[in-house]
Formats: C-alpha cells, structure tokens, sequence
C-alpha cells in the first residue's frame, strides 16, 4: 500500500515516489510504442510487404491487445515495479523471474542501442557529414542526464516527449486525407485510396512476403508493456494503469493501421526504399520539403523517448533482480530522489557499446539490434502470458483473490497469443537477416543458466519458491502442491 514521506509525495512499498500522474502514463504507453518500428523499420517492411503491411499490423495489434490485458489482470491483482519478473518468479518459479528480469534488462539494453543508433540515423537528413558514431554518443549522454531527474519531471519530459508525436501523426494523416480527397500538392493527381491495390495487388509478394514481416512488426509493438514497470511509481494504479491498457486498440488503429493506409494512398509503396522513413519520403512526395524536415524532427523525438523510456527500465528492472537477491546488492540503492541511479548508470554504460557499433557497422547496426531486441523483448511477452495463465488457474480455483481487470475470452485468447509469438520466432529464423538473433539467444541462455546456479550456490534462500501469502499461510499439503505444479 502507498504511504506518505516527508515531502507529502506518494511512496510505494518499494521505495518508489508515486509520482506519475495518469496523463504521464497515458503517453508513457503511447510513446514508448510510437518509435523506430514504425517511423524507420516500416520503410523495410513496406517493400518486403507492400500494402499487406497493414493487415500485418492488424493481425499482430489483435495479438499485443491480448497480452496486454492479460498484463492489465496481472497488475490489478498486484501492482509492482518488476512486473513481468516478480509475476514469472511468482507463479512460474524463481528461474524463470531471474531470467526473464535479465532478460527484459538487455532487452531494454540492446533497444537503447536501437533507438539511439535511429537517431542518429535521421541526423543525416539535415547534415550528412556528421559521423553517426558521434551523434549517437551525444544522445546517449543527454538521455542519461534527463534520468537523473525526479521521475515526476521525466514522466513530464515523456508526456511531451510523446505529444508531439501523437500530434505529428494525428497532423500527418489529416494532411494526407487532404492529398487524397482534395487532390492538391505535388502528389494530388495520384494520391488515391486504389493505390493499395493497383501496384501489383494487395499482396504483391504473396502471403509469404506479408510473414515475413512479422519479426519487424513486432518489433514496433515492443516497449507496449512498459506500462507494467510504471506500476511501482503510479499515483493510482488501480484506476491509471486499465486505462491505459484500454487505449491500446485505438492507439494501434491511429497510429498504425490509420497512418500506413494514408501514407500507403498518397505515395505507391513501389517508391518506398527500405533505409528511408515512409513518412519522411511521403512529405517529399507531396512538395511539402518543410513537412519532411517536421517529421524527421519528430521521428527523432521518437527515437529519443524510447531511449529515455528504456533507461528508465533497465534501472528498475536491476533494482527488482537485487531486492530479491538475484542481482548485485549494489543495484539496490535509491537515490534521495528515490531513483535507481546505480543501475541505470551501468545500463547507460553498456548502451555505450551501441556507439562502438554504429563506428564498426554503421549500415548494419539496426538490422543486427532489431533482430535481437525483437527476440528478447518477445520473451517478456511469453512469460506475461504463462504467468497469466497460471494465476487464472489458482485464482479459478479459490487460492487467490481474483483480479478486478479480468482479460476478456482467457484462457484462449493467451493460448492464441502464444501460439502467434511462436510462429514469429519460427519465422525468424527462415529469414536470413532475423536468424542472428536465434545464434545469439543460446549463448545468452548459458549465461544465465550459469549465473543463475553460481548465485543460488551463495545464496540459496533468494531462489526459495516464493508464493503468494495466502498460500504460505494455508501451510497445508494441498496448498504446496498447487503451488509447486502437482496439483494440475
């Protein structure tokens, strides 16, 4: 339960100030999904694609909007800062929340990387002679002061971090209605809504060009979740966060669906090129140079509030990993703001390598993050799930209280879910380009299996079964075997 410090501000049980408002966790949730997926990695997809992109996001948004409320389920029976680790170590076993809370920490790691690498990228818009190493170095450092503030300044940076996104796309495509319905600009006498169906068909590469671009579209829903790890510093979390959660279909309609149907009418996706942003391009198309210049400002922005939020993650999620004793002590420490500086120095640290990277590959750097940030990202996605999986069946059968957020149509709309993220990885690794990150993923696993032995070899009780309090209190044999699996 929040109680009140010394300064009258909200703090969580954690340590947390609850100092994010429900206006801050609304763009926190729409922004962290509005970044390099779409604005950058959307110009790839369109020409392995073409138009059927959009059913792509369609399909794939159905599928986020069920994890998300299986998350939504999670939070309203406990609302924690960990989240997906503390929900997995809970009702999966203390491995699976050690390796799925390092995991969603080099998730965050490596898209940091992403996204820092994005911006850096659309810095050659307006001056090519600058060394991409060098303007990724710079975000990053900046990004990392803007974490040093109290979290209610940076819920207040991210809110209009993604206000001007929201209002740059909502802009982008009334803009486009325009082209299409009035016909003025440059583009006016082709811009037509028969231009997703007129250049080689809707699907001009076949069922199989629209799969494989999966991996890339969802890549762009990933960081939907990070409402999750905003639990701990929620001003109401109960009431803020199923908001935000109900707003991921028509966030996904807008900004997804809405905005490629436009952009995808008033330019032919034969004229997109996969290093360029379609909606950077689109402006282009229409003569509107200062539009163009706009929005690759705004993609920018993009890029870097995904950085931001990333930081503010990976802080978190070591600060859950230490408090539990599956991480480094030092992580534990709050700052007198109640922030996890520590922690987030160290990830911003490792984010540093992204720099080395854009200086070694600067052409290659995003196809090589994308394809692993989307296959370590989707692991927090599979243990959401599961977890949620587990929870209904105790809460179904009287061992837990049930939660007031339920997710419609669960159990199967989680097992279908799961099926999906299954069929993506395989995906993955038919795709030449994706299959890096399924060579990296096993290396990745050792790691964590030997740290997880090491660390449990000097500190057995931290990896103890851990289960909800009414559980332990029952104390009875039935209990101990619903909780350990012998029971199902």
């Amino acid at each position: 339960a929040a109680e009140q410090d010394g300064s009258g501000q909200g703090a969580s049980e954690e340590g947390y100030q609850r100092g994010l408002g429900n206006r801050q966790i609304q763009m926190i949730a729409i922004g962290g999904a509005i970044g390099t997926g779409l604005f950058l990695g959307a110009g790839k997809a369109i020409t392995k694609a073409g138009p059927s992109l959009i059913l792509a996001y369609a399909a794939a948004g159905l599928v986020i909007f069920f994890i998300m409320r299986a998350l939504g389920e999670l939070l309203m029976y406990r609302p924690v800062s960990g989240s997906f680790s503390e929900y997995a170590r809970e009702f999966l076993g203390p491995f699976w929340g050690f390796v799925t809370g390092w995991t969603y920490w080099l998730f965050w790691v490596v898209t940091g990387i992403t996204e820092v690498t994005a911006a850096a990228t659309y810095v050659h818009y307006w001056n090519k002679d600058i060394p991409q190493w060098v303007s990724a170095l710079v975000f990053t450092v900046i990004l990392f002061g803007v974490n040093l503030i109290s979290v209610k300044l940076f819920g207040e940076l991210e809110f209009w971090f993604s206000m001007v996104k929201v209002t740059a796309i909502i802009g982008m495509i009334l803009i486009g209605l325009g082209v299409i319905t009035l016909g003025f600009s440059k583009a006016g006498d082709t811009a037509s809504f028969t231009n997703l169906w007129s250049h080689g068909g809707f699907f001009p590469h076949g069922i199989h060009g629209t799969l494989m671009t999966l991996q890339i579209v969802m890549f762009a829903f990933l960081a939907v979740e990070l409402v999750g790890v905003t639990a701990g510093e929620a001003s109401d979390p109960k009431k803020v966060l199923p908001k935000a959660i109900n707003t991921v279909p028509w966030r996904i309609a807008v900004f997804y669906i809405g905005a490629l149907i436009i952009i995808l009418s008033v330019v032919p996706w034969t004229v997109f090129l996969p290093d360029t942003s379609p909606f950077v391009a689109a402006f282009a198309k229409i003569g509107l140079p200062a539009g163009a210049g706009i929005i690759n400002f705004v993609v920018l922005t993009a890029a870097l509030s995904s950085a931001n939020s990333g930081m503010y993650s990976t802080g978190r999620m070591l600060r859950d990993l230490s408090r539990n004793g599956q991480g480094p002590k030092i992580f534990n420490y709050l700052s007198g703001n109640g922030l996890p500086t520590r922690g987030t120095a160290v990830s911003v640290a490792l984010m540093l390598v992204g720099v080395w990277i854009n200086y070694q590959w600067p052409g290659e750097a995003f196809n090589y993050v994308v394809s692993f940030a989307t296959i370590s990202g989707m692991w927090a996605w599979i243990m959401i799930l599961l977890s949620q999986l587990r929870y209904r069946r105790l809460a179904g059968r009287g061992l837990l209280p049930q939660s007031s957020f339920r997710a419609p149509g669960a159990p199967w709309t989680s097992i279908f879910a799961l099926a999906f993220i299954a069929m993506v990885i395989v995906l993955m690794g038919v795709d030449k380009e994706a299959r890096v990150s399924l060579y990296a993923a096993p290396v990745w696993a050792a790691i964590l299996v030997i740290g997880y032995f090491a660390l449990k070899a000097r500190n057995p009780e931290a990896f103890e079964r851990k289960g909800h309090p009414v559980l332990v209190a029952q104390g009875t044999a039935a209990g101990e075997a619903e909780r350990t699996g012998q029971g199902d």
